[in-house]
C-alpha cells in the first residue's frame, strides 16, 4: 500500500474554477484520487478536487514560502 500525502478529502462545498492542465497532469491526478479513494475505502473522488489540499499541503511544507510569510513578505501585485 502506498503512503499518499494527502488523506481523505472533506467533503466541503467547491468553489468554481476554470483552470486548463496538460493532458499527462491530469491522467496522474485520475490515478492518485483513484489510488486515494481505494487507500480510504471510498470510492474514488473528482480528480478536480485534489487540486486544492495538494496546493495546501505544497504551501504549508514550502520552507521558503513559510520563511517569507513569517518576515510579512507579500505577493507583489502584478504589473
Amino acid at each position: 500500500m502506498a503512503k499518499l500525502k494527502l488523506g481523505p478529502i472533506a467533503d466541503d462545498k467547491p468553489v468554481k474554477i476554470s483552470l486548463e492542465l496538460p493532458a499527462s497532469l491530469h491522467r496522474d491526478l485520475t490515478a492518485y484520487a483513484e489510488i486515494l479513494g481505494r487507500e480510504s475505502g471510498q470510492p474514488a473522488t473528482d480528480p478536480v478536487r485534489l487540486i486544492v489540499p495538494m496546493l495546501e499541503r505544497f504551501m504549508a511544507t514550502d520552507r521558503g514560502f513559510a520563511k517569507a510569510k513569517q518576515a510579512g513578505s507579500s505577493p507583489r501585485p502584478p504589473a
